[in-house]
C-alpha cells in the first residue's frame, strides 16, 4: 500500500510538472524539477524510520520453537451447524478412503480414529443442539435438526464402511 502511495504521488508530481512545462517558460519547471527525487528519498527514509522498529521487534519474537509451537486456535464456541459440515465432509473421506482399499490396515486404522473423533464430535453437536434449541425461531430449530440429522446420516455410513472387528479395540491392545 506504501508503494501505491508513493507512486500515486510520484505521477501527481511528475504530471504537474509536465502540465507546467507546456504552459510556463522552462524557469519554473527547472526550479522545480528536483522535487520528485526528494520525494522519493523522503519516502524511503520514511519508511525505514517507521516501519524498521515494527519489524525488528517481530523479527526478534520469531524463533523456530515459536513457528514449531504454534498451535492454531479453535473458535471457543463452534456453531452446530459448522460442527455438523465438519462432522459430514470427515465421515464422507472416511467412507470414500475405505472404499478405495478396505484391505489396508493402516488405512483402515486411522479411519477407525477417524470415526471416534467424529463420534466425540457427535456427542458435542448433541449438546450444542440441546442448548439451541430452546432459544432458536421455528426456522432454526428446524435447521439444528436438520443438521444435527445430516451428521446422524453421514456417521452412521461411515460406520458401515468399516470392518466389523474395526471399533472393538486398536491393534495393540488385543495383544
Amino acid at each position: 500500500m506504501f508503494r501505491f502511495y508513493i507512486a500515486s504521488i510520484l505521477a501527481v508530481e511528475i504530471a504537474a510538472l509536465l502540465t507546467l512545462s507546456a504552459l510556463a517558460p522552462r524557469a519554473p519547471v527547472l526550479l522545480l524539477s528536483p522535487l520528485v527525487p526528494l520525494t522519493l528519498v523522503a519516502a524511503i527514509i520514511a519508511r525505514r524510520r517507521f516501519e524498521g522498529p515494527a519489524r525488528r521487534r517481530l523479527a526478534r519474537r520469531l524463533s523456530p520453537e515459536a513457528i514449531a509451537g504454534y498451535r492454531p486456535r479453535r473458535p471457543a464456541t463452534d456453531t452446530p451447524e459448522g460442527l455438523s459440515r465438519s462432522i459430514v465432509e470427515r465421515a464422507e473421506e472416511i467412507r470414500y478412503a475405505l472404499e478405495e482399499t478396505p484391505s489396508d490396515e493402516v488405512r483402515v486404522e486411522m479411519c477407525t480414529l477417524g470415526y471416534r473423533a467424529c463420534a466425540n464430535d457427535m456427542i458435542t453437536l448433541t449438546h450444542l443442539t440441546n442448548e439451541a434449541l430452546p432459544k432458536a425461531s421455528l426456522l432454526g430449530r428446524v435447521k439444528l435438526r436438520h443438521a444435527r440429522k445430516k451428521a446422524i446420516d453421514a456417521l452412521t455410513e461411515a460406520r458401515k464402511a468399516l470392518p466389523p472387528s474395526a471399533l472393538r479395540s486398536a491393534p495393540q491392545e488385543q495383544q
